[in-house]
């Protein structure tokens, strides 16, 4: 029996060696990643238009104020439903590996793109590991006191002391998921070659041998031509 990967996807594969091409993620990963940023940027604004009366203007972009009170909480729901299918496929490749402590102590040489004094990492580095967490934990809050606060679903259920609290935490989750999802965005347009992965599913050799070169080795030891994950 074949040892269960530890750095990559069973998918993760060479495409090919001249130029070297690697699969990164298949088609199903990137809609599911897409179809989680549309919503977070819908949320964002539809959010920011209720948070504050100077913003109201924001609601024009979904035919009003009232369409937007309705879309708001629906499109946290599947914002949830579709992170969660993220967070099934990709938690184990996110747990902390030991060379993630190096890699943060030498975060300067990540700044000044110093890759030969870091250490080799796997399918996703630290940086990125935080962001999936954070994800994590902030939809998880965002879903839950959003429930609390939406009235239509709710109703009486819940007081409204509790009510102010799950509003208080929401507006802040709001604003931390927010800054998140721009850390997230800068790092993949600030690392070169990033975005190709989640456009057309796959990376140079180069840049895995760069950036990833534990998960490179890993795919390139193993004999496995099934669809990247």
């Amino acid at each position: 029996m074949a040892p269960r990967p530890y750095y990559s996807e069973r998918g993760d594969r060479i495409d090919s060696t001249a130029p070297v091409t690697v699969s990164r993620y298949r088609g199903f990963t990137r809609a599911n990643h897409w179809l989680t940023a549309l919503c977070l940027i819908v949320l964002a604004l539809s959010g920011l238009a209720l948070f504050d009366p100077s913003l109201y203007f924001l609601t024009g972009l979904f035919g009003g104020g009232q369409t937007t009170r309705w879309l708001h909480p629906i499109v946290g729901v599947v914002l949830f439903l579709s992170f969660m299918l993220l967070f099934v496929k990709l938690w184990r490749l996110n747990m902390p590996k030991p060379e993630d402590t190096t890699w943060v102590t030498r975060i300067g040489d990540v700044v000044k793109g110093n890759e030969d004094a870091l250490p080799e990492l796997g399918k996703y580095n630290p940086g990125q590991k935080f962001v999936f967490w954070a994800m994590t934990g902030l939809i998880v809050l965002l879903i839950v006191t959003g429930v609390l606060i939406w009235q239509q679903v709710v109703g009486h259920l819940v007081s409204v002391p509790v009510r102010r609290v799950a509003v208080l935490l929401h507006a802040i989750s709001a604003v931390l998921i927010l800054l998140v999802f721009i850390l997230h965005v800068y790092a993949a347009v600030w690392t070169r070659g990033t975005l190709r992965a989640m456009t057309r599913g796959t990376v140079t050799g180069g840049w895995a041998w760069r950036h990833h070169r534990k998960w490179l080795r890993e795919i390139a030891s193993r004999d496995n031509k099934g669809p990247a994950e």
